[in-house]
């Protein structure tokens, strides 16, 4: 696990940078085009700090990347030294059908025969099968809040999923500390804003 300050230090330059090349792009900017470049230049610079196995990374820079002059912004980001294919498919995570066949069908045949019992014992219902449906169901949202949830089985979106907290909360603690000084020097009397 690396240092928490080494991220926020390599995040915070990124992101700057990244900032940098969007205003550079366009002079006036509208304030949702504005929102727009500063989530484009925090995620890109998440990404971008984060291990190349990690897989949430490459989704953000696949979804970056879809838009032609975002190329661009990742391009100059990045640098030719960083310079990743950020190839982003089920075949290339190499994680998406992990999972033997034979413990999917397994695992279906068991969810089959326990709604067989619940049917035929209609006033009785497992907890078990309770606790499946609200897991699957809980699963189903975290799949759609991690970017690249969707291509990963349960045990690699566990792993993925605290790895982008992480990365969240130090692009966070960044972002407050910038608003912090920035807010401090707006109510400072020495300086002449």
């Amino acid at each position: 696990m690396r240092n928490p300050n080494s991220l926020k230090q390599e995040f915070f330059k990124k992101w700057i940078k990244g900032l940098q090349i969007c205003s550079a792009t366009k002079k006036k900017m509208s304030i949702m085009e504005r929102k727009r470049a500063i989530k484009l230049s925090a995620d890109i610079a998440m990404a971008s700090t984060r291990k190349s196995t990690i897989y949430w990374s490459h989704a953000l820079m696949k979804n970056a990347s879809k838009d032609d002059t975002n190329k661009i912004i990742i391009k100059n980001i990045l640098g030719s030294n960083d310079d990743n294919n950020y190839n982003f498919n089920k075949a290339s995570m190499g994680i998406y059908n992990s999972m033997s066949q034979n413990g999917i069908i397994r695992s279906k045949k068991i969810i089959k025969k326990s709604c067989k019992i619940s049917r035929r014992a209609r006033k009785i219902i497992s907890p078990n099968i309770i606790a499946k449906k609200m897991m699957k169901k809980r699963t189903k949202v975290l799949k759609s809040l991690v970017p690249g949830g969707e291509y990963m089985d349960d045990a690699s979106l566990i792993k993925e999923t605290l790895d982008y907290i992480i990365s969240l909360r130090v692009q966070v603690d960044v972002m407050r500390h910038l608003a912090n000084n920035a807010s401090y020097e707006i109510n400072d009397p020495k300086t002449n804003l």
